[in-house]
């Protein structure tokens, strides 16, 4: 007879515990409507502890009034970065309770105020990166991404600047995520002007530009295609295994990835750009090659291997890329610049052995051979220095170079040209 009394206190103690969780949640709201926001929070935070026996409705209007009072918070600039945190996190768990009860009441608001928190991360996360704050925009982008699974560039971002912000593990972890979900980024983008505030607006849907624009809020429609950015996410994969000592399995990574994406170049530059890092000039060209079939006339990747075979000392080929260069873009400086470097890289062969002749007969016709050879060689770097200086007026170092040519040739007239416009 006794334990039916214990079960009836047990029973009516639960109800006064959830009377006195709707009076908190009530006292909450009412704080919240007079704008007292971290009050309604600290109300909740002590029916906290009840609210596991709640039913699936009372734990909805809880989590709406909480995430109402956090959101406010931050609106308010109190600890923002941790407010919209929790505010996600209570409209999460709303949502989360709603639909276990198959009502939803509170869900539609709910989703909006998540959207609205996702964009101010968003901004949090531009203007942190703006004064150089990489770690903590990673976070918020982060943060924005686990709001909104579905906008996986908030994940490539949020990757990229933990990399600016050299904590290279988070990276790392970032990046694996968006392999396993083979996210490219391609794509295409839709803009158009806002007539109201003279600002391009971003569209996800070709549909949703095209009807402001019928509308008439939006004007100058843009479509803009988005390349894939496989070949950056491992490259950067690449290069932090690089780092830490695991070379090997950065070539595994990236192999594996040229595998599942055939069809994917960057990803062959990403392969080739490795083996460059680690001083494989082969395998390098081998790969480089691959591409070139694909693309022969992409004058940064023959401009690349121009640089590779002149480090290898083989000049001929060196020269053969660098004029391939200037023959499909005629205004790549940096072709005539290397040009012209490598060619004047012989003057010290030619200055030490000058420099080591003596006095007799043989070593004064052997000096005029030398003087005649260096005078050659000045003389053949002179269209290409010329030519990077008119493309390149303000590369003082390039003008100087020039200035010695003139100088050591006896071309007074050229020198105080060049020399006056400097």
């Amino acid at each position: 007879m006794k334990s039916k009394y214990v079960l009836l206190a047990s029973v009516l103690l639960i109800s006064v515990a959830t009377f006195a969780q709707k009076d908190q949640i009530k006292a909450a709201e009412k704080a919240l409507k007079g704008g007292k926001s971290q009050e309604a929070v600290t109300i909740l935070m002590e029916a906290e502890s009840l609210i596991t026996n709640a039913t699936d409705a009372e734990k909805a209007q809880f989590f709406f009034v909480k995430g109402n009072a956090l959101l406010d918070l931050a609106n308010k600039n109190v600890d923002t970065d941790t407010n919209l945190s929790l505010a996600a996190k209570a409209y999460q768990d709303l949502i989360g309770a709603e639909k276990a009860s198959g009502k939803s009441k509170f869900s539609t608001q709910a989703a909006a105020s998540i959207t609205d928190i996702k964009f101010k991360l968003i901004n949090g996360a531009i203007a942190d990166s703006k004064i150089d704050k990489h770690s903590d925009s990673a976070k918020k982008l982060y943060d924005a991404y686990l709001l909104d699974k579905k906008d996986t560039i908030n994940l490539y971002y949020a990757a990229s600047t933990y990399v600016n912000a050299k904590e290279y593990d988070k990276a790392l972890e970032l990046y694996d995520n968006l392999k396993t979900l083979n996210y490219s980024g391609k794509g295409t983008s839709y803009f158009a002007v806002n007539k109201l505030t003279s600002q391009e607006d971003f569209f996800n849907t070709l549909q949703e530009r095209d009807k402001m624009v019928k509308l008439g809020t939006h004007e100058k429609p843009r479509t803009e295609v988005v390349p894939s950015k496989r070949g950056e996410i491992y490259k950067n994969m690449a290069l932090i295994l690089v780092e830490k000592g695991k070379t090997e399995e950065a070539k595994k990574a990236i192999a594996e990835a040229r595998m599942a994406n055939p069809e994917d170049t960057s990803l062959t530059l990403t392969e080739a750009n490795l083996y460059l890092e680690t001083k494989d000039f082969e395998m390098y060209k081998k790969l480089i090659a691959e591409v070139l079939q694909k693309n022969p006339n992409d004058a940064d990747l023959i401009f690349n291997l121009g640089v590779i075979s002149a480090n290898a000392k083989n000049v001929a080929d060196a020269e053969k890329y660098y004029k391939k260069v200037i023959e499909i873009n005629p205004k790549y400086t940096n072709a005539y610049i290397n040009l012209a470097a490598m060619k004047l890289e012989n003057e010290k062969v030619i200055i030490d052995e000058m420099n080591k002749l003596g006095t007799s007969a043989k070593d004064m016709k052997r000096y005029d051979e030398l003087k005649k050879k260096r005078e050659e060689l000045f003389k053949a770097t002179i269209p290409y220095l010329e030519k990077a200086v008119e493309l390149d007026p303000k590369n003082v170092d390039v003008s100087k170079t020039l200035l010695g040519v003139y100088s050591a040739l006896e071309m007074t007239a050229e020198y105080k040209a060049l020399k006056a416009k400097l």
